[in-house]
């Protein structure tokens, strides 16, 4: 870490060139003897990475930036706001901790929190932010996680430990190919009785992972702006229950959440009621809806229907602003065939739902241009028949 980069006249520069060809900086020469032009650059190109991923980081004066990587590879700012909201007690472990999005937001909660990360120059580039954010609370080790909790005497109200998904050069996803093995080292993170908060890839099988771990009271599967991010297990060594609760979290673009929780056997034995016809609102469902598997409660929560039992599009005659996911008003429907016929739309958002066709092979099949203000969802409704909806997003 240099800390030249802090100094005033080199932040100004880096704030000053965000917008600057970096290519162009680093064929130059550095205006500061002790900061290279790699240096600027780097610190260039991380605190870019920032603006909507990490805002309070990016709008700090004085935030010493790391490698890309490890932007890349940090909680956004959204996530890590709603993880420390399901912390407990005041003594809290990050395991893995990275850039410390986590633990810093932990550190409004709790009394003590000790970011583990075992690559030195990026714990102490931790330990520098945390005195910039006044994150009084968080405490950095430079090692490994799980070799400072086998060693340690602290007793830990809360173990956070989010394992590296990659195995070589290859992503993995399944708890067991991760690094460290969660399954392999359960006993170490629960025999103190702390609660322990699992981070894994959302492509994780949420069956398969109940059949790694145990004691799961909850999980969590967190979208922001429709893009499912983060499966969150919240083991509790106490925990007798039958099945975890199920929350379906989905976060916007102001970093507001809306929530529902479910378990599997409500879910199972849930009626799945259908509309005969598209109504006068149409609903997609959120993708922590989708990835969480609940498809049938939907229905009864938002007093909606579905318009096929294997189409995940919803529908009603008075619209439901509570619903989780996209909203649209139904302008016109048509079935597959009339379509092909009229061709009465060429610009559309096109959205492909239990349908045969992909909305790349819909866009050249039928020469549609993307985007404007209407949208076309290609479903299949009662009766198996294929249709066309023509909506206005609300």
């Amino acid at each position: 870490m240099n800390s030249s980069i802090l100094e005033t006249d080199v932040q100004t520069f880096i704030t000053n060139h965000l917008g600057s060809d970096t290519i162009r900086i680093l064929l130059g020469k550095s205006p500061f003897k002790n900061v290279s032009t790699r240096e600027l650059v780097a610190q260039i190109e991380s605190k870019k990475r920032c603006e909507k991923k990490l805002p309070l980081w990016y709008s700090t004066p004085g935030i010493y930036y790391p490698p890309k990587i490890s932007i890349e590879q940090a909680s956004s700012q959204a996530t890590a706001k709603y993880k420390a909201q399901l912390i407990k007690g005041e003594h809290v472990l990050d395991a893995t901790g990275g850039f410390g999005v986590d633990s810093y937001y932990f550190s409004l909660y709790a009394q003590r929190v000790v970011h583990c990360e075992i690559n030195e120059v990026l714990s102490t580039i931790v330990r520098q932010n945390a005195e910039t954010l006044h994150a009084k609370h968080l405490f950095c080790h430079v090692g490994d996680g799980m070799t400072y909790l086998q060693n340690s005497n602290e007793q830990f109200d809360t173990i956070y430990i989010d394992p590296s998904r990659r195995l070589n050069t290859h992503k993995v996803f399944k708890i067991t190919d991760c690094e460290p093995d969660v399954k392999a080292n359960l006993d170490l993170l629960t025999k103190k009785h702390a609660r322990v908060i699992i981070k894994t890839s959302p492509l994780l099988d949420i069956k398969s992972g109940l059949a790694d771990l145990k004691n799961v009271r909850e999980i969590h599967v967190v979208s922001v702006k429709n893009d499912c991010k983060e499966l969150l297990w919240i083991i509790d060594p106490d925990f007798k229950g039958d099945e975890p609760l199920i929350y379906c979290a989905a976060i916007d673009d102001k970093e507001n959440t809306s929530s529902y929780s479910f378990n599997l056997s409500e879910e199972k034995i849930a009626p799945n009621p259908t509309s005969s016809k598209p109504l006068s609102f149409i609903y997609e469902p959120d993708v922590s809806l989708l990835k969480a598997g609940c498809f049938k409660l939907i229905t009864k929560k938002f007093d909606v229907f579905k318009l096929h039992q294997h189409t995940h599009l919803y529908t009603s005659e008075t619209l439901n602003t509570d619903f989780i996911g996209k909203k649209f008003k139904l302008k016109t429907s048509w079935d597959y065939r009339t379509f092909i016929n009229k061709k009465p739309v060429k610009q559309a958002n096109i959205i492909s739902r239990n349908f045969p066709l992909s909305v790349e092979e819909l866009k050249k099949r039928h020469q549609l241009e993307d985007g404007g203000h209407c949208y076309l969802l290609f479903t299949t409704a009662y009766e198996n028949q294929l249709i066309v909806l023509h909506c206005e997003r609300i």
